[in-house]
């Protein structure tokens, strides 16, 4: 069996710096390609929620993380 390519690196339409992607037409774009898919917004962690629920709700496992400067 063929290893699937997860996306470990995604900035939302939550990210302070970039990204235009929208939560839910994510998940349901990837459903059948990606068992999982990271969210890395740009200092911040305000997607978490909506971002969990919506991979959740269709069976992809989400990974949580942020760009965060110090």
């Amino acid at each position: 069996m063929p290893a699937k390519f997860v996306h470990l690196r995604l900035h939302s339409e939550f990210s302070l710096v970039d990204g235009l992607v929208r939560l839910k037409p994510l998940a349901q774009k990837i459903v059948n390609s990606m068992p999982a898919v990271a969210l890395t917004d740009h200092m911040n962690l305000f997607a978490v929620v909506k971002f969990f629920k919506a991979c959740e709700s269709l069976g992809i496992k989400p990974l949580l993380g942020a760009d965060i400067y110090f």
